[in-house]
């Protein structure tokens, strides 16, 4: 079904209720790496229930740990091959640090679409509150579905950023496990594509991918660390976009420039010459 844009731009996705615990946050900094020393008091702060603290990408899989199927892409206007979508940027507002437990309501909108020609991205906003309705986060993501293009939309804007002409300022390398992609999948993304061998091959990878979402939330992990003395609270926002593809078991590098009060990021791929990983990402302190 080809993409109707007059249909999609504005559409109410609906309302979802939903709650979290701290056995969940705590499934989800697993599933992100967390505790590799497992006597490290910083990693006890992700990984035991006293005195935990929240990494701020849980608001990517907090309205989903109870889902136990996989996602499906259909919407006003839009019905997409899941084999053929990868996502292309998340970025996350926190209007305030995360709270171990609680219970909350998503609201989800499209707010645009974009031809980009072979391709198509289609723009989300999720605004995030509290039982008692005071904003938790807001989230935006912006899906890239291949082979969906060619509609008459318009293309969308630039958002590249401005790199400083400079050596990093850091650079972090930190490990994934082989069984990452089964680990974080338990917090709520049930795409084949992380899983499923065969699966991936029909969709052009040797092996099942790793989540874009949980190399943004272990990049997150390594720039709180590095930067934030350990502190998630200290997140305001953080954002990026999807430049490629990471196998589980793969080193990160991530590159990292102070500017402006901000930390501007690159994230590779260093087993594979360097390749991109994450892009134009940026992370904002408060």
């Amino acid at each position: 079904m080809p993409i109707d844009p007059a249909l999609a731009v504005g559409a109410d996705l609906g309302e979802l209720a939903f709650g979290w615990t701290p056995s969940d946050v705590l499934l989800y900094h697993l599933g992100l790496g967390a505790g590799a020393d497992p006597v490290d008091e910083r990693e006890l702060r992700y990984t035991y229930e006293d005195d935990l603290r929240v990494i701020p990408t849980f608001a990517t899989v907090a309205a989903n740990l109870r889902t136990f199927e996989p996602p499906k892409l259909s919407f006003p206007g839009v019905d997409i091959d899941l084999a053929k979508v990868l996502h292309g940027k998340q970025e996350i507002e926190l209007h305030r640090p995360i709270p171990v437990e609680g219970k909350a309501v998503a609201r989800t909108r499209i707010v645009d679409v974009f031809d980009k020609g072979k391709a198509a991205v289609l723009v989300q906003e999720t605004e995030v509150a509290d039982a008692g309705g005071d904003p938790l986060w807001t989230a935006r993501s912006s899906i890239f579905a291949r082979g969906e293009g060619g509609f008459g939309g318009e293309r969308g804007p630039s958002d590249r950023i401005a790199w400083p002409e400079r050596e990093p300022d850091a650079v972090l390398e930190t490990p994934t496990l082989p069984q990452q992609a089964l680990l974080y999948r338990l917090c709520g993304d049930r795409n084949p594509l992380h899983a499923d061998p065969a699966f991936a091959r029909a969709a052009g990878f040797d092996r099942p991918i790793l989540h874009g979402l949980c190399t943004y939330g272990v990049v997150a992990k390594s720039l709180i660390d590095a930067f934030l003395d350990g502190d998630p609270a200290r997140v305001a926002s953080f954002g990026t976009k999807f430049a490629g593809v990471v196998f589980p078991g793969e080193r990160l590098r991530t590159r990292v420039w102070r500017e402006d009060g901000r930390l501007l990021v690159t994230t590779t791929a260093p087993e594979r010459e360097d390749a991109p990983v994450l892009s134009d990402t940026v992370l904002v302190p408060r």
